[in-house]
């Protein structure tokens, strides 16, 4: 097939385009390179079936194709801050957009949405069909209410033009190419420890996050888009729940790293509790998660130390 990913230079879009090369298809990578990365995608350009289209997606685009992967937007609380503005219009216009080519051209379209949906959840694990508790003026509110608006275009179009789409809410992910700066907690921690600088820790780290590993979310990002009778939305992400202070002191360990931890106040709207429920997942795509922790972060640790001077 004709697949086209976009934010296909990012960490999540890079590792889509290199398995989607793998099993044989023809693969556009389409990213404005706003957190992507060109070195992400730089093994890739030796594949005569890889293309790169420099496209923002808040501006339309004609291409024939027969998958649509909508992995484009600032996922992290230091880039989609940046700019909010800009971060809603990707999420909006961007999704239009999208929802318009896979119309016009009968594609077959996938939404990367996101556990912000559920903002800072009043029920735990969450699964499909809570709601949410989303602050909708809050700092955090132009990426977790543009992926909702997103979810709504997807299902209004689907409801009103028969377009053939994929929900996903993705939960933290974490693995190489993650961006060294941009402040997620997996990358934060690994590059303090790797420098020996102080670990931050916001709040008292009682907070927990569910991280699940690149190779096992693009197996259900994949699964997903490809099973014909079930359109989500469906939670993907690893249901084992870690607090962030036990996560920080597993970091150190693993990197043998003299760091401290040291505390900063809880920023806005920060989640308390993050946790999937996967039974859908489990039950209709036989989908579960099977990286462990260790394992996953043992990856993640030697990739970062080939790009971080130690301390």
């Amino acid at each position: 097939m004709r697949i086209l990913v976009t934010g296909g230079a990012g960490f999540i879009g890079s590792h889509l385009c290199e398995l989607l090369l793998g099993q044989g298809h023809d693969v556009l990578c389409l990213d404005n390179f706003f957190t992507g990365s060109k070195r992400n995608i730089d093994r890739l350009m030796d594949f005569h079936r890889f293309e790169v289209i420099r496209h923002d997606i808040i501006e339309p685009i004609l291409l024939e194709v027969d998958r649509i992967y909508n992995l484009a937007c600032p996922a992290s609380p230091v880039h989609y801050q940046y700019n909010p503005v800009k971060t809603i219009k990707t999420s909006v216009m961007g999704t239009i957009n999208m929802l318009g080519l896979a119309k016009r051209v009968r594609a077959r379209i996938l939404q990367a949405s996101t556990s912000e949906v559920y903002g800072d959840p009043t029920v735990h694990p969450q699964p499909e069909t809570y709601w949410g508790n989303v602050n909708p003026i809050g700092i955090r509110s132009c990426y977790d209410e543009g992926k909702r608006v997103a979810e709504t275009l997807m299902m209004d179009y689907h409801r009103q033009n028969g377009v053939d789409i994929r929900i996903a809410r993705i939960f933290n992910t974490y693995g190489p190419r993650m961006a060294e700066h941009d402040g997620r907690v997996v990358s934060n921690f690994v590059v303090q420890a790797l420098r020996g600088e102080d670990l931050t820790v916001y709040g008292d780290g009682s907070q927990t996050r569910s991280f699940c590993y690149v190779d096992d979310l693009l197996d259900g990002l994949v699964t997903l888009m490809e099973h014909d009778q079930f359109c989500g939305p469906v939670n993907l992400g690893n249901p084992e729940e870690t607090p962030i202070i036990e996560f920080a002191r597993r970091i150190i360990a693993m990197t043998g790293s003299s760091s401290q931890i040291i505390y900063r106040p809880l920023p806005s709207d920060d989640p308390r509790q993050r946790q999937p429920d996967i039974t859908l997942a489990r039950t209709i795509l036989g989908w579960e998660p099977r990286v462990s922790l260790d394992e996953g972060l043992a990856q993640t640790i030697e990739y970062f130390a080939g790009l971080t001077p130690t301390g």
